[in-house]
């Protein structure tokens, strides 16, 4: 039988984090990457599979109109712990979406689509709820890192926190987006500070009471960022941990 990535899942992983100070943020990548490209203001924004929302409120901050979806309890819990009256929050399936078509300017999601075994199936659902000329900006896994191999020996061992996931190269996520209705506009590659060896080994030892520090080395996450940016784009695009890709709707 087929692994899959399965809503207890979630509400189990969802649940091991009791407040946000114990959930890792991404170096707010998908924010400045989508202001880099987009005036969101007025914007009417739809993050799906939101997780704890915080890029979702961040945008709500800087003038958006935003809806943040997930179907696990656990992640919705945390969302209406923050949202106040700053975002809207909707619980469902991100493959049938209760929304009309046409109703958002901007759909993003992070972490999501390397969980469905049928990828073009999220990608169309963006599409359709996106109006004409709206873009859509996924975040994933990039192939080409060690982060592949350590996850799917521990899929194979039955270990693996969200039940199953691949990953993608930067080519085959925007030939994904193209054959599903979208005009390529932009992407990016970003590692991760702490690496996911240190995120893992904390969570471990926080099921167990110990509490290591988030953040290890402010001084060597600066070094890191400079080390990054020297790296020509092509180069990141093969070498990141995670790869963002955006599309325009046609």
């Amino acid at each position: 039988m087929k692994r899959t990535s399965e809503k207890r899942h979630w509400d189990e992983f969802w649940a091991s984090s009791p407040g946000m100070e114990d959930v890792y943020a991404n170096d707010d990548r998908l924010v400045r990457f989508l202001l880099s490209q987009i005036d969101v203001k007025g914007k009417r924004v739809l993050e799906v599979g939101a997780g704890t929302g915080r890029d979702s409120l961040a945008l709500a901050r800087r003038g958006a109109r935003v809806t943040t979806f997930d179907y696990s309890d656990e992640s919705l819990r945390l969302l209406r712990g923050v949202a106040g009256d700053e975002m809207d929050i909707v619980c469902g399936d991100a493959l049938a979406l209760p929304f009309a078509d046409g109703s958002f300017d901007i759909v993003f999601h992070q972490g999501l689509l390397e969980h469905f075994r049928e990828p073009q199936l999220l990608l169309r659902e963006n599409h359709r709820v996106l109006r004409t000329r709206g873009c859509l900006l996924v975040d994933v896994p990039q192939r080409w890192h060690y982060y592949t191999l350590m996850k799917h020996a521990l899929m194979a061992a039955n270990r693996w926190f969200a039940g199953w996931e691949t990953e993608f190269s930067a080519g085959e996520l925007s030939r994904l987006m193209r054959e599903a209705g979208f005009e390529i506009t932009g992407a990016y590659g970003s590692n991760l500070f702490p690496p996911v060896w240190y995120r893992g080994v904390r969570r471990v030892l926080l099921k167990a009471g110990v509490r290591l520090p988030m953040q290890p080395s402010p001084a060597a996450h600066r070094m890191r960022e400079s080390m990054r940016n020297a790296v020509p784009h092509p180069v990141r695009m093969v070498t990141s941990m995670v790869i963002g890709v955006m599309g325009r709707r046609t």
